[in-house]
């Protein structure tokens, strides 16, 4: 009946096929449907053509919608239906079923090999081989480098600059990462200085400041890029703080912040392009602040926060021919090629290229960096697995049908994803954006109310509330605050010198006049945020309104009480939390459950739904909620990304082939799977501290390595170290929790859901029918309990089944026929009476079972301590660690694991070069010239202007300018100034009823703290009245938040026909300054009869927002 080969193009699919989809090597990995005879697998997919993929040009690249542009920036409202890159520009303004790419896209990303050609007008034609080089991807050198100089301009229709032309290989290939690792990809330089290097009279101030910005503008692009970026835009980043508390003043951390700002809006606005230090120092305003410029930059460069990724960074000293000191070369290996290894990597290359100077002047050679995978793919657990049948695709060409095997979903672009660089800003892939629609079955097949599915909501999110009391204290960091008055309005302070930071802390010495705040501060880790799973968001606080009983809370939600029921009853939680040594989230929220249930009436369909939202949070988790830290389980909380979730079209392992390919190979070596470490603490040793030996009998010998081996691999013990690690990091490692998620997919001829619908839901029910003790609805609740419909993203109608917590490990002990026959069943009683058949393909993921992962991803666990996965990022001698386990901010998501690899590429660095020196002194001291004395200058030559001075201008210059200023002029008389962008509403309902109920609800959380700790004087903080308003908003009626949502809609609207007729308004200001111009020239010709040059310019006035850069 099925086929025991899978019919794939991966090479490496039947090697994984006994471990991570199926129970046994005989079993299944791709089922074929009953009505087909056993097909194996082919040599390759046809070769797709891709149109545009050379002489392409971009737009503008922009930060998302919400954080970084305003509407109508880049698009009109007539365009806003769809977000992503539409032909070079970016369209982020709602919710679409496709999100088409800029043509950055490479067709290798999808394993495509693909030949076109151009006539260099965008337009297909006939093959020309000369455009193609078969064994390499370029980027051409026709690109430009913009520097920040006054002859850098671009043209009135275009701020970005054209990457000139790509080339692929235009060999089809079943296997890409196989068939292509022994390929050169050089990619050919472009002739510039080098990014690091640079002369300091090279550099000029303000070169990087658009004049035709206001201040207050820039300092808008410059708080968002940093806010873009997760750095505060007001306050010093704690390694910052420890960087500069000796070297600058107060007033001087203003400078520095802006400085940094200014840094990140150049990478943010343009991150195909690197930065390099001469536009980073043109942040700067005056020269005597290089010092602060260049320290920025290299402090943003090393730590990740600009020049990553894909972006092409050539490395001038490669061609410098120098004599080695005996010929030493230093080598990093990295070991696994997923997202934190690649990425690595891939800034390690970077790296090493833009700090080359450092080898250089040594006389050697900058280290290599070698990557060592099990697999013969990169991804690791993303793996985006293609389809057997590739036809009748709805997705856009040149794309494979594929299944997401692990990763799925990107969480959000907006505040500070780097994923956003990566996927819209630099590879152009092209993505689906996630609508809020889900729809919940009932076990029965029923569908659940919407408004009984919200009421259960309320509760199941009041009670996991009251559980967050038991949460850690936030962590506190001390840092340095910049006068935010002043960066708001993109204004430096008057530096007059004074104390540095260091002395204001040790000493009594008051601060400056206008400073209003202390020389450092303590700031708190978030304590609230969202829970952003599956479609559902749920609201996590520091804690809730103590003077709310659960009873009254429920009054509140549009509970019934029981009768008799008071009002008082409330939830005692303390008996489970602190009864046991390691309490768990899920023992204490279903003993909360069961106290509801005293006092309300619980149905079994409510349990089911109070059910349905464990096995929610236990997909987020990838362990069952029995098995969650109370304490500690939400770690994570307050540094979510925002922004509408989306799905990768064409599969999210295009995200790793792209760090692995560009803008050229990294030194991947496939199937070399590693067996023992043999390793060398002491920092004196004089030959390789490393030695790594694989299972091949290959040995590889090392300076540094970085293991980016997932958590489950180090638990299981499958690599050897000599010595053993030490006992904090190996109790680290086993305290430290590691789940399971696996996934059921099911590929149709057709679709019998509905195609519009992203997601839907499914209730379990409980192993003792219609019970009332939640305890009975653990082990099925996980059961297919989400559905994703991946039509408009894998190209074919396909259902993603997820079985989480205990189902994800019954998943991995059932076969295929069972899980199939069981979801099939499930399906024919949601769509009733609808036909369901069996489907013509499936897969099934048994992560657990996978050898190179042993599992999904982190989770704390009872055991697991404060700071545990800090611990697990340190590093150990020359051993390095990363991957999404050693991420505390970001844990169990793909950008978490390729932000460890950006800190490990860090650290690695640092132990290479050494430390960021920091010049003495940092700051110039302010000097006041004094003119000499020109007494015995005679009169006559004091009036001369000097000729050998730049400031001095010939009366042709001037004339020129006088000229073209009576023409700006006449036009602003006539028709006023250019019309300006039209900013987004920017208004948030909650901030306006926070507005005005903050004194209300502070008075009431001040009388509870003086009430709770007897002190008449005791205060809340501020943290606790913003949870006690965010429960405020939460439970106010309709009639109340009407008001603030009125005021929202009506401002997004008015906000709406500003920007739909912005683009009319300057249309018509253009056409009138033309014809304004011209009339001028013809009634008033100019002095010097250049009417040609004079009339086919255009001032900055004319032209609108600075045009000057490619980035500003």
């Amino acid at each position: 009946m099925y086929s025991t080969f899978a019919s794939t193009t991966d090479a490496d699919a039947l090697e994984e096929s006994p471990f991570l989809f199926d129970q046994a090597q005989d079993d299944l990995m791709s089922i074929s449907g009953p009505h087909e005879s056993p097909h194996l697998k082919p040599q390759a997919y046809n070769t797709v053509p891709m149109s545009g993929l050379n002489h392409f040009s971009y737009g503008q690249y922009n930060e998302s919608t919400p954080s970084s542009i305003h509407l109508g920036d880049t698009c009109d409202l007539s365009d806003s239906i769809s977000s992503g890159y539409v032909n070079g520009y970016e369209r982020s303004y709602a919710p679409s079923p496709l999100h088409y790419p800029h043509t950055l896209r490479s067709s290798l990303l999808n394993g495509y090999s693909t030949k076109t050609s151009s006539n260099g007008d965008g337009k297909a034609g006939t093959d020309n081989p000369g455009l193609y080089n078969t064994n390499s991807l370029k980027f051409s050198d026709t690109i430009p480098v913009m520097h920040s100089s006054k002859e850098a301009t671009a043209s009135d229709n275009a701020t970005a600059s054209s990457p000139g032309v790509l080339s692929y290989d235009s060999k089809p290939s079943s296997t890409p990462e196989l068939s292509h690792s022994k390929e050169s990809l050089n990619p050919q330089q472009r002739s510039n200085s080098s990014p690091i290097k640079g002369k300091p009279s090279e550099f000029r101030a303000n070169s990087s400041i658009p004049t035709a910005l206001s201040w207050e503008e820039f300092a808008r692009q410059t708080i968002l890029a940093a806010e873009s970026s997760r750095l505060n835009p007001f306050a010093l980043h704690p390694e910052e703080y420890k960087l500069l508390r000796e070297h600058v003043t107060h007033a001087q951390v203003t400078v520095y912040l802006n400085i940094r700002n200014a840094i990140l809006r150049l990478w943010t606005r343009n991150p195909l392009v690197y930065v390099t230090l001469g536009e980073a120092v043109g942040c700067a305003r005056e020269k005597r602040y290089f010092g602060l410029a260049q320290v920025a930059y290299q402090w943003l460069l090393r730590n990740g926060y600009i020049n990553f990724g894909c972006v092409d960074i050539p490395n001038p000293t490669a061609a410098i021919p120098r004599r080695t000191k005996g010929g030493h070369q230093k080598t990093v290996i990295v070991i696994g090629a997923g997202m934190s290894g690649l990425g690595c990597a891939r800034q390690l290359e970077g790296l090493l290229a833009q700090l080359g100077d450092h080898w250089v002047n040594e006389g050697g050679k900058a280290p290599k960096v070698i990557v060592l995978e099990a697999r013969p793919r990169v991804g690791g657990r993303v793996y985006s697995h293609p389809l057997r049948n590739q036809n009748n695709s709805t997705i856009p060409e040149g794309h494979r049908c594929t299944a997401e095997m692990g990763a799925q979903i990107v969480t959000g672009f907006d505040h500070g994803n780097p994923l956003n660089a990566l996927i819209r800003g630099q590879l152009g892939i092209p993505y689906h954006g996630l609508r809020d629609n889900t729809i919940l079955y009932d076990h029965n097949g029923t569908i659940v109310e919407r408004s009984h599915d919200t009421l259960v909501e309320k509760l199941y999110n009041d009670i996991l509330e009251r559980a967050s009391v038991y949460r850690n204290k936030p962590a506190t960091f001390r840092t340095v605050e910049g006068d935010r008055n002043l960066i708001l309005f993109g204004r430096d302070p008057s530096d007059t010198g004074g104390a540095s930071i260091s002395t204001l802390e040790n000493s009594n010495t008051p601060l400056p006049a206008n400073a209003n705040t202390t020389a450092s501060t303590t700031e708190e880790k978030p304590s609230s945020g969202v829970e952003k799973l599956a479609g559902r968001a749920y609201q996590l606080t520091a804690g809730f309104n103590p003077n709310t009983t659960a009873a009254e809370a429920a009054i509140a939600m549009g509970w019934q009480l029981k009768p008799g029921a008071s009002p008082n009853q409330t939830l005692e939680l303390d008996k489970m939390a602190k009864s046991v040594d390691y309490p768990t989230l899920g023992e204490t929220m279903d003993y909360g459950i069961k106290q509801y249930q005293e006092f309300i009436d619980l149905k079994p369909r409510d349990l089911r739904l109070l059910n349905w939202h464990h096995a929610n949070l236990e997909y987020a988790n990838a362990a069952s909620v029995n098995q969650l830290s109370l304490s500690g389980w939400d770690q994570d909380i307050g540094n979510e990304f925002e922004g509408e979730h989306t799905q990768i079209i064409g599969g999210y392992q295009q995200v790793p082939r792209g760090l692995w390919q560009c803008p050229k190979k990294l030194d991947v070596r496939f199937k070399t799977v590693v067996k023992s470490i043999q390793y060398n603490t002491n920092e004196h040793y004089n030959g390789k501290s490393v030695k790594v030996e694989c299972t091949n009998g290959e040995i590889f010998e090392a300076d540094q390595v970085v293991l980016t081996t997932p958590l489950g691999v180090l638990k299981s013990g499958s690599i050897n170290f000599h010595p053993p690690l030490p006992d904090w990091k190996q109790a680290v490692i086993e305290r430290m929790g590691f789940g399971v998620l696996n996934k059921v997919i099911l590929v149709y001829e057709e679709a019998f859901w509905e195609k519009d619908r992203d997601m839907f839901g499914l209730l379990n029910e409980a192993e003792h029918r219609e019970s009332l003790d939640t305890k009975d609805y653990s082990l099925n609740r996980g059961h297919f309990y989400l559905f994703w419909n991946t039509i408009k993203t894998s190209g074919r109608p396909m259902l993603v089944a997820l079985m989480a917590g205990d189902a994800a490990h019954y998943a991995e002990a059932s076969s295929d026929d069972c899980l199939v026959k069981e979801v099939t069943g499930r399906l024919k009683q949601m769509f009733s009476p609808k036909s369901v058949p069996l489907p013509s393909e499936t897969i099934i993921t048994r992560w657990r079972k996978d050898p190179y992962a042993r599992g999904s991803y982190s989770y704390v666990g009872p055991k697991t301590q404060v700071g545990d996965y800090d611990v697990m990022a340190r590093p150990h001698g020359p051993l390095y660690f990363a991957g999404e386990a050693t991420c505390g901010t970001h844990p169990a998501t793909v950008h978490g694991a390729y932000l460890s690899g950006l800190r490990a590429a860090a650290e690695v660095i640092e132990s290479l070069v050494g430390p960021l020196k920091i010049p003495n002194p940092l700051v110039e001291k302010k000097v006041k010239l004094e003119h000499p004395s020109q007494s015995n200058v005679p009169e006559a030559r004091k009036m001369e202007p000097d000729p050998t001075q730049p400031s001095s201008r010939n009366a042709l210059q001037l004339r020129d300018e006088d000229y073209e200023a009576s023409i700006i002029g006449a036009i602003l008389n006539e028709i006023g100034e250019r019309p300006v962008k039209p900013g987004r509403a920017g208004i948030n309902p909650f901030l306006l009823y926070t507005k005005d109920y903050w004194y209300i609800c502070k008075q009431d959380c001040d009388e509870a703290r003086r009430k709770d700790t007897g002190d008449p004087n005791a205060k809340a903080s501020k943290t606790e009245i913003r949870s006690a308003l965010g429960l405020m908003w939460r439970m106010a009626s309709l009639e109340v938040k009407k008001p603030y949502l009125d005021q929202t809609q009506n401002a997004r609207d008015d906000a709406a026909a500003n920007a739909a007729s912005f683009k009319e308004r300057l249309a018509s200001w253009d056409r009138e300054a033309a014809r304004i111009r011209q009339e001028y020239i013809r009634n008033n010709p100019p002095p010097g009869g250049n009417e040609d040059v004079i009339l086919n310019s255009r001032t900055a006035i004319e032209m609108g927002a600075g045009k000057r850069l490619r980035r500003i």
